[in-house]
């Protein structure tokens, strides 16, 4: 067998010989005869040819064969050195192959110009000769340039050695041991320190976080009590190296090392290898400034995204001003789940474009046309750790959708990274090329990007959906290829077209009655005359007459109880789902006019109707006369003309998300054209939410003022008429002499005008 040596058959030298383990004992190479000892002692004597024909399967008993500098480790190889290492590894290779074949290339054919010199010319002089004459050249170095090359103490074993070394691994036989010295190992750190270390660590994890001069102080009182003092302690400055080396810089809070000590770091990865396996949700605040629809103020815009970690699709999205609520990840979700309608100014490219399913199958179950983005039952929904996406509603929300909603794991980016790289992705491309950037530093903020801002947050709104199914689902993924073609070229479009192509395509389109599986819900008892009781406000309507008289027949933790679901953007209305027909029926607030329509209000506004309520004592027999509050609580407590200068800021973006929220709650609510016949008739006049502007809020809540007004006059006065006073001064207008007639017409007593000729002097 080739890969053995007579020179390295020495004594002491181990082999494993046909799966038995032994060492040389004694090697005789005029006899051509090893002599074995194996583990249990037994003797036995093997030939060199015997080894050569027969036994190929001798090897070394630890790493076979591979030098002795990798046994354990990972082969080293020239990539390992650096550009000045590699120089002086191809100098050592040239006299290495100068004395073995008389030319520093190794070849006769590459020989450079002089090759052979004198004395080592291979058809005169022998390997002997010329690894002799070579020892003495390099002897006759300077000592500086023979240390630099590592040939200070160069002898003809040497030589010998580095030729058998780099007829295996070519010039990496020359590469000296100093230079790739093993790393990670301290004879200092015996077994008992080890287990000192581990033990110190782990009881540090349980108590408070300390300083490591504490844990060097633990440790030796471990040892000591364990071991005993005469065991040596490595310096403070070899634990503090070791205590890095092995479980980071600890710089992270002490219940989050906690928590990630926890997990198994020997857990097996998540391998994603279909659409909707993996969601990620995120949230961050944009880096450019919309104006929002009200009052037009520069605002800063919170974008919460789903992606889909197969395809790296964008699958949703919402814009939220100031925060987003638990209530905006449900219907995140159902978004995710919907597929996406086309807008009036896209064009057919935009449309459903994947292969296998034709566009117009797809409307007609959607009921409109569908664009060309992902849709799809999401399995596992990785979120971090806000409180929005940590609440019993998103528990309930899960449980609808079928979805597992797992937060990702504390100082472990790598959960959801793709969403966080999407994030940086529309930033560098759209977002920086839009009015109002406004840069992700103080110190590299323009001049005044409030400005600068032009877009509102609905037109950003349309502008984001617009790049996500234009350019995002058509862009080349670069780095995130598939597993089974990593060097193609992928989009999101298709990486989705390809795993419909490989596992079908499964198109569940919910029912609109999700959106009301998804709002919170609320169990209350039925009041005979005013209806049901929410978060302080009653609601009553015709859906709750069959059900006043008797509690429910629910069982349970909720027993004898309605279940009522309630939305936190709009608070004018609640849902109630008939028992009998399953079909969800709308209650109107008690305090709303009959006719008329008031500005939509969310769960903010409600708490501070109520605290209002609170401090002024008063105390309304109905909700009916909370509405004047009300009105003034939205008209904001200015006159509607001050607005823009008296309303601070905040109050603004206060004003400016709610009615934001209330186009939110308007545009996720089922459709009349989508509901069942009992349902339209009980969703006549509720379906409407009226898009609100500063001027068109305040000429609202003028309106809603003046129809509360009217409304209670009326019920004071009945069905007597009313006739309205006559204006200042129109009896004295009626038979004033100098009161000139109309050009065209007059007004006689009788009432119906007259044509008059114009007179003659008036010509």
């Amino acid at each position: 067998m080739s890969a053995f040596e007579v020179g390295e058959l020495s004594s002491g030298t181990r082999l494993v010989l046909d799966g038995t383990e032994g060492s040389v004992e004694l090697c005789e190479p005029q006899l051509g005869r090893v002599w074995l000892v194996g583990t249990d002692g037994r003797r036995r004597s093997v030939t060199i040819g015997e080894l050569i024909q027969h036994h190929r399967h001798c090897r070394s008993p630890t790493t076979g064969d591979v030098p002795s500098r990798d046994r354990g480790r990972q082969p080293v190889g020239l990539e390992d050195l650096t550009a000045h290492q590699r120089e002086l590894v191809a100098m050592r290779y040239a006299h290495v192959m100068e004395a073995e074949t008389g030319y520093r290339s190794g070849d006769p054919r590459t020989a450079r110009p002089g090759e052979p010199r004198p004395g080592y010319d291979p058809a005169v002089t022998t390997v002997t000769a010329r690894r002799e004459a070579k020892v003495a050249e390099i002897k006759a170095m300077p000592a500086e340039q023979a240390r630099m090359l590592g040939l200070e103490q160069v002898s003809v074993r040497s030589l010998k050695r580095w030729a058998a070394a780099c007829r295996r691994w070519g010039p990496a036989g020359c590469i000296k041991g100093q230079w790739i010295r093993r790393g990670g190992e301290r004879p200092s750190i015996t077994e008992p320190i080890r287990e000192a270390i581990v033990a110190v660590r782990a009881e540090t994890l349980h108590r408070s976080r300390v300083s490591m001069k504490s844990r060097e102080r633990l440790i030796h009182q471990y040892v000591r009590e364990r071991f005993g003092a005469e065991v040596a302690v490595p310096s403070y400055t070899t634990l503090r190296t070791v205590w890095r080396e092995w479980f980071g810089s600890g710089g992270s809070r002490q219940r989050y090392a906690r928590s990630a000590a926890a997990l198994s770091s020997a857990a097996e990865p998540v391998v994603v290898h279909r659409p909707g396996q993996v969601v990620a949700l995120d949230t961050t605040e944009l880096a450019v400034l919309a104006r929002e629809n009200v009052f037009g103020e520069p605002s800063a815009v919170r974008l919460m995204l789903a992606l889909d970690v197969y395809t790296h699709s964008l699958v949703a999205f919402r814009l939220t001003l100031v925060s987003d609520t638990a209530v905006d990840v449900a219907m995140l979700l159902r978004d995710v789940m919907m597929p996406l309608p086309m807008r009036e100014d896209w064009s057919e490219d935009l449309e459903w474009p994947y292969p296998g399913l034709p566009a117009a199958v797809v409307a007609e179950f959607a009921g409109h046309r569908v664009a060309g983005l992902p849709f799809f039952a999401p399995e596992t929904v990785t979120t971090d750790h806000g409180a929005v996406y940590k609440n019993h509603h998103l528990v309930e929300v899960q449980r609808v959708i079928g979805a597992n909603i797992l937060p990702a794991r504390v100082l472990r980016p790598t959960d959801k990274h793709a969403v966080e790289r999407a994030f940086a992705a529309i930033q560098s491309l759209l977002l920086e090329l839009l009015p109002g950037y406004r840069g992700v530093d103080v110190a590299d903020r323009g001049a005044d990007p409030q400005d600068d801002a032009v877009l509102t947050v609905t037109e950003l709104e349309h502008l984001i959906a617009t790049w996500i199914v234009s350019i995002w689902q058509n862009r080349a993924l670069g780095g995130h290829a598939p597993a089974w073609d990593p060097g193609g070229r992928h989009s999101p479009n298709s990486l989705f077209a390809a795993a419909m192509s490989q596992g079908g395509f499964a198109m569940q389109i919910p029912s609109p009655e999700l959106y009301y599986q998804l709002l919170p819900s609320h169990h209350v008892k039925i009041h005979g005359r005013r209806g049901v009781k929410i978060r302080g406000l009653w609601y009553d309507g015709d859906a709750l007459d069959d059900y006043r008289d008797g509690p429910s027949n629910r069982g349970g933790a909720h027993k004898g109880k309605w279940v009522i679901r309630r939305d936190p953007r709009d608070r004018r209305f609640t849902y109630f789902q008939d028992p009998l027909t399953h079909q969800w029926r709308t209650l109107r607030w008690t305090g709303l006019a009959p006719e008329g329509e008031v500005p939509a209000f969310g769960d903010a506004r409600v708490a501070e109707l109520l605290r209002v309520v609170k401090h002024s004592g008063l105390a309304p027999r109905s909700d009916a006369e909370l509405l004047p509050l009300l009105l003034d609580l939205l008209g904001g407590r200015t006159p509607v003309d001050a607005w823009p200068t008296q309303m601070p800021k905040a109050k603004r973006i206060e004003h400016a998300r709610e009615d934001l929220q209330g186009r939110a709650a308007g545009a996720d609510r089922p459709h009349a054209a989508t509901l069942g016949e009992p349902q339209v008739a009980a969703q006549a006049g509720t379906d409407t939410v009226v898009p609100l502007r500063r001027p068109e809020r305040a000429r609202q809540v003028v309106d809603a003022v003046d129809e509360e007004r009217r409304r209670r006059r009326e019920q004071v006065m009945g069905d007597r008429t009313i006739t309205p006073p006559p204006r200042l001064g129109e009896a004295l207008r009626r038979n004033s002499l100098f009161l000139l007639p109309d050009d065209d017409s007059e007004e006689p007593a009788g009432g119906e005008p007259v044509k008059t000729e114009p007179a003659e002097d008036a010509r």
